[in-house]
């Protein structure tokens, strides 16, 4: 799919209060598994913003070095690992 140069503002939020450290990380980061660390908020929220052009992505979080499921996500794909990956969709 060709994505276009006009970027879009995502946030990635993730509710883990417990966690110590989360990243996002996804087709749009190489799954590099710290690619894009998020900030903690006081609620135990961790967020971050990322610009990204229109198109379908893949992603998951690394929760303190566990990869994890976006439980607010929707849609899924398997992966080769036997587990989902999450599916966003920017228009």
């Amino acid at each position: 799919m060709m994505k276009q140069n006009r970027r879009r503002r995502v946030t990635f939020k993730l509710d883990a209060p417990e966690a110590k450290r989360v990243y996002v990380t996804g087709d749009f980061a190489g799954w590099n598994p710290k690619a894009v660390r998020m900030k903690r908020t006081a609620t135990g929220e961790w967020r971050v913003g990322k610009f990204l052009a229109p198109g379908e992505y893949q992603y998951r979080f690394v929760v303190d070095g566990e990869w994890t499921d976006d439980p607010s996500c929707q849609e899924r794909v398997y992966n080769e690992f036997g587990t989902q990956n999450c599916i966003l969709r920017v228009n």
